[in-house]
């Protein structure tokens, strides 16, 4: 696997982890304090994590699926990084 592969490989898998950790201790502040804000960044979290997972699972996937399919995947699955960031903002401009 060539080192740009690799770097990806282990940058998104760094995404997955550190997200995944933090949507849960985000979920668990939400449980203890029942802050509203808490829940949306839980979520915001959340699609970091997925996000991760999803770019970390493209070269381990490719001899199952057409390379088209999970390139369209990875790129799509973009939107989350988004759709995070919009959570963010969200849980900042609430009172």
């Amino acid at each position: 696997m060539p080192l740009a592969q690799l770097l990806e490989q282990y940058v998104s898998l760094g995404i997955f982890v550190l997200a995944a950790g933090l949507s849960v201790l985000s979920f668990l502040a939400w449980r203890r304090e029942r802050d509203r804000r808490m829940w949306i960044v839980t979520l915001g979290y959340g699609m970091f994590a997925v996000y991760g997972l999803i770019v970390f699972l493209e070269y381990p996937l490719l001899p199952y699926f057409p390379y088209a399919t999970l390139e369209l995947l990875e790129h799509g699955s973009a939107i989350l990084i988004l759709g995070g960031l919009l959570a963010f903002f969200v849980a900042l401009t609430r009172d």
